[in-house]
């Protein structure tokens, strides 16, 4: 049977009609996207942007709410909150558990990415073959990275990797807080929200920190000299609990699918690179501050010093029955095509 013009757009409404009505049909969810930054970090707009896309895409069935600043629970606890129901989706940084997720420990090693954009669209793009393997009692969203951060420290210079020796270091992760220890120095674990106080009562000399996040956090109040060199990324990633996606139509997993990509990934950490990128001219324009570049003679010093740490994570990535070798050649050449390789 031939259908007229009329018949065509009449029977091309009936599908958007019925698409819109499936969706109005489904239950309505309301989400807890949970992350343990403060309310004006970038993050907290990149999760309501996040949530009112799904929110509209959804036909209003898939609300959400955002908890900023460790309201459900501490920065530490955000996989399992996000395994456990506690909440929907949570933000969560690997390497605040050492160990648990080796995989994706590669993004942490020093001296491999040199930009956050590129870099998010490797590490997420590389990730995903992995992610269901290393992160299964989840469902994986999304991967990203902040802007390269540095040493900031508050009663000396930090130019070699000799003169960690006996410091007393906040590292951002766990390869960070292997290379601290490396190079004769001691871990003060504290989450970010806690690192200027850690600073300021003396529990710390210095902490490995992102530019724009050291303003931000009042760290600037509490350190002095920083050391402007790449030296490293943290990795990041969003997780969505299985049950509640379990829960939801066909319709509805779809929204969320959509919204689990490498371009959301891109949108979610774009903001933030170039708020972190931003501190470095910050920090040098305010008063008391001493921001310096190493030599290329050192900045040889200090990749030379890391090398032991791409060891270490090979070792633990070979317990997983995952080859180290190809998977540090697939995340290479991933950032080499994104412009983010070092």
């Amino acid at each position: 049977m031939k259908l007229g013009f009329a018949g065509c757009v009449y029977a091309a409404a009936l599908l958007i009609g019925g698409a819109t009505g499936a969706l109005a049909q489904d239950k309505t969810f309301e989400l807890k996207l949970s992350h343990w930054v403060p309310p004006s970090h970038p993050l907290q707009k990149a999760l309501e942007d996040w949530g009112a896309s799904v929110e509209k895409d959804s036909g209003g069935t898939i609300k959400y709410k955002v908890y900023p600043a460790q309201q459900l629970g501490k920065a530490f606890d955000h996989y399992d909150m996000a395994r456990d129901g506690i909440a929907d989706l949570t933000y969560i940084n690997p390497g605040y558990q050492p160990g648990r997720f080796p995989i994706i420990g590669a993004g942490e090693l020093p001296f491999l990415m040199t930009n956050a954009k590129g870099g998010t669209q490797a590490l997420d793009a590389w990730y995903r073959k992995y992610a269901a393997q290393e992160m299964k009692d989840v469902k994986f969203c999304l991967a990203f990275v902040h802007d390269p951060g540095a040493f900031h420290s508050r009663s000396k210079k930090i130019v070699v990797p000799d003169d960690i020796k006996g410091m007393k270091i906040r590292p951002a992760h766990a390869t960070m807080a292997t290379f601290v220890t490396q190079l004769g120095g001691t871990n003060v674990q504290a989450s970010a929200p806690e690192v200027r106080d850690v600073l300021e009562k003396g529990v710390a000399d210095a902490v490995t920190f992102p530019w724009g996040s050291v303003v931000l956090f009042g760290i600037d109040k509490v350190t002095k000299y920083h050391l402007d060199m790449p030296l490293y990324v943290t990795t990041f990633a969003f997780v969505f609990n299985k049950d509640k996606y379990n829960q939801m139509s066909a319709a509805q997993k779809k929204v969320i699918d959509d919204h689990c990509t490498p371009e959301w990934a891109l949108k979610v950490a774009a903001p933030w690179a170039e708020f972190e990128h931003a501190g470095i001219a910050k920090i040098k324009a305010e008063a008391g501050h001493e921001v310096y570049e190493p030599t290329p003679a050192q900045i040889a010093e200090w990749k030379k010093a890391a090398q032991p740490l791409e060891e270490k994570w090979a070792e633990n990535v070979k317990k997983t029955g995952v080859d180290p070798a190809v998977v540090m050649k697939e995340l290479k050449a991933q950032l080499s095509k994104e412009g983010a390789g070092y």
